[in-house]
C-alpha cells in the first residue's frame, strides 16, 4: 500500500468541502483534461482530491466508437459474461472490473456513439495529475470513476476505475477497535468512497465531470501510488464471480496443474453438488473414492498403466503407439489430487429380458454421467480445475483391487483436480443450432 503523506487527524476536527468544478466544455479526442481541469479552476491547493468522470478522459483518448451496435462493444469489451438477463449484461472487463455492459456507456455522448473505458484508468490519473502539476505546481489526488451496481441493493453509485496519488484502501486489519476486538477483515476502500462522495456534486446531466474534495489532504500520496488494482478482488478470491449464466460454462478440462495442494474440503462441496444429480427410480448411484494420498494414487496409476500396455500390446499395436497411448494419461499423473467416480446399480429394476435389462443401465449410467457432470462444475466453482478421463473403465478389475472397492462399484474414468498452472485455451467456437432438430 502506498504510504500516506500526512498524519492522521482526530475525526472531530475534519471539515470537509466537495464542490463541482464548472466551466469545462465538451471533450474531444485529443484534448487534455488536466489542462482544461486546471484552466476551469486556477485555485487548486495542494492535497485536493478530484474526481473526475471516466467518460471524458475516454473522449480525450479516443475511446468512442461511432456507427457500432451497443452489444456488438460490449462483447469486444468483455473478458467473461458473468450474468446475464433479457438485454442486461453483467461482464469482467479486462481491466478485472466486474459492471454492467462491461463499461460501454451510450450516454451523454452523441447519437450513434458508445463510450469505452479508458484502456489503462490508472494512467489517465496520473497524466491528469503530473499535468496539474506541471501547470499549477500543485500536488493533488485524481480518481477517475465510473457508475457500478451493486449486487444486493437497487440503484447505482460511482467507484473508482483508476487512481493516482490518492491511497486507494486504509488496512484496519491486525488492529483493534474500542473494546479490544481484534479487526480481521476491515478493509476501508477509500478510493470508492471518494468516487461516491464526488458524484453527489458532479451530478449526472448537469455536464459537470469532474468533482474536487477538498480538506482530506491526509488520504493523497507522494507518489501515484499502486494504481486501482489494489481494490480488484483476484477471481481466485472472489466467491461470486459465476453468474448463473456463467456456472456450467465455468467448467473447463484441465491438463496443467500447479504443485498447490488441494483443499479437501473444497472436493467434497463438489460430491454434495454431484450427488444432487437426477437418478431413475429416486435411487443414489454414485459413489466417490477421493485418493488423498500420494502413495495411492501412484499406485493405482502404476498397475492402470501396466494394464494398458498389456491391452495394447494385446491388439498388435507397435511399441511407439503404445507409448503413445498411455502417455495420454498423463494428466492424473500430474494432478495433485485424484477422485474416482463409481456407478452402483443399487435399486435398479430387473426384467425378463436383456433389452430392458440394458435400458435400466442405461439409465443408471446417464445418471452417472450427470452427477459427475455437477461435481466437474462445483469443483470449478470452488476455483479447482479439473480433466475427466476415462482411463479406469477399461481395467476396472485392476481399479477395484487395488483400491479394495465392492465388486458391484464401476469405476467410471477419473477425474484430475488440481489448481491450473495456466488460463485454459479458449473454447471451440459451437453454435447451439448446430446440435438442433426440431419436429
Amino acid at each position: 500500500m502506498s504510504r500516506i503523506r500526512r498524519g492522521r487527524r482526530n475525526p472531530a476536527d475534519v471539515r470537509v468541502e466537495i464542490f463541482a468544478v464548472p466551466g469545462i466544455p465538451e471533450v474531444h479526442e485529443g484534448d487534455d483534461v488536466g489542462e482544461l481541469i486546471a484552466t476551469a479552476l486556477p485555485d487548486l491547493r495542494d492535497g485536493d482530491i478530484l474526481v473526475v468522470t471516466s467518460k471524458i478522459s475516454s473522449k480525450a483518448e479516443g475511446r468512442v466508437l461511432r456507427g457500432v451496435d451497443r452489444a456488438e462493444a460490449v462483447g469486444a469489451e468483455t473478458r467473461r459474461v458473468v450474468a446475464r438477463r433479457g438485454e442486461t449484461v453483467i461482464a469482467e472487463t479486462r481491466h478485472g472490473f466486474v459492471m454492467a455492459a462491461a463499461g460501454v456507456d451510450a450516454s451523454n455522448t452523441r447519437p450513434d456513439t458508445v463510450v469505452l473505458l479508458p484502456v489503462d484508468p490508472d494512467a489517465s490519473a496520473s497524466a491528469i495529475r503530473a499535468r496539474i502539476a506541471e501547470l499549477l505546481g500543485v500536488s493533488v489526488g485524481v480518481i477517475i470513476s465510473d457508475t457500478f451496481g451493486r449486487p444486493w441493493r437497487n440503484g447505482q453509485t460511482d467507484m473508482a476505475v483508476g487512481v493516482a496519488g490518492v491511497t486507494p484502501s486504509l488496512d484496519y486489519r491486525g488492529m483493534s477497535d474500542d473494546y479490544g476486538n481484534a479487526l480481521e477483515v476491515t478493509l476501508t476502500a477509500v478510493a470508492d468512497e471518494f468516487a461516491a462522495a464526488g458524484d453527489l456534486v458532479k451530478g449526472k446531466v448537469a455536464q459537470t465531470p469532474v468533482a474536487v474534495i477538498r480538506g482530506l489532504a491526509e488520504y493523497t500520496t507522494e507518489d501515484d501510488g499502486p494504481g486501482i488494482h489494489e481494490l480488484v478482488r483476484p477471481s481466485a478470491d472472489d466467491m461470486f464471480r459465476y453468474g448463473s449464466r456463467d456456472v456450467v460454462f465455468a467448467r473447463r478440462t484441465i491438463r496443467e496443474f500447479s504443485t498447490k495442494p488441494v483443499d479437501g474440503a473444497k472436493v467434497r462441496r463438489a460430491v454434495d453438488a454431484a450427488i444432487a444429480a437426477p437418478a431413475p427410480h429416486h435411487t443414489t448411484p454414485w459413489r466417490f473414492v477421493l485418493l488423498e494420498s500420494a502413495g495411492t494414487r501412484e499406485k493405482l496409476l502404476d498397475a492402470m498403466r501396466e494394464a494398458w500396455i498389456t491391452d495394447l500390446r494385446g491388439d498388435g499395436l507397435a511399441e511407439e503407439s503404445v507409448a503413445r497411448r498411455v502417455r495420454r494419461g498423463d494428466v492424473l499423473r500430474e494432478a495433485p489430487y485424484l477422485a474416482v467416480p463409481c456407478l452402483v446399480m443399487d435399486g435398479s429394476h430387473t426384467y425378463r429380458d436383456d433389452r430392458r435389462n440394458a435400458a435400466e443401465r442405461e439409465m443408471f449410467v446417464v445418471a452417472a454421467g450427470a452427477g459427475v457432470q455437477n461435481f466437474l462444475v462445483q469443483l470449478a466453482v470452488e476455483g479447482l480445475g479439473s480433466a475427466w478421463v476415462s482411463s479406469t473403465m477399461f481395467c476396472r478389475d485392476v481399479v477395484r483391487e487395488i483400491l479394495d472397492l465392492p465388486s458391484h462399484w464401476d469405476p467410471m474414468g477419473a477425474v484430475a483436480i488440481g489448481h491450473p498452472a495456466a488460463p485454459p485455451r479458449d473454447r471451440a467456437p459451437r453454435q447451439a443450432s448446430d446440435f438442433i432438430v426440431v419436429r
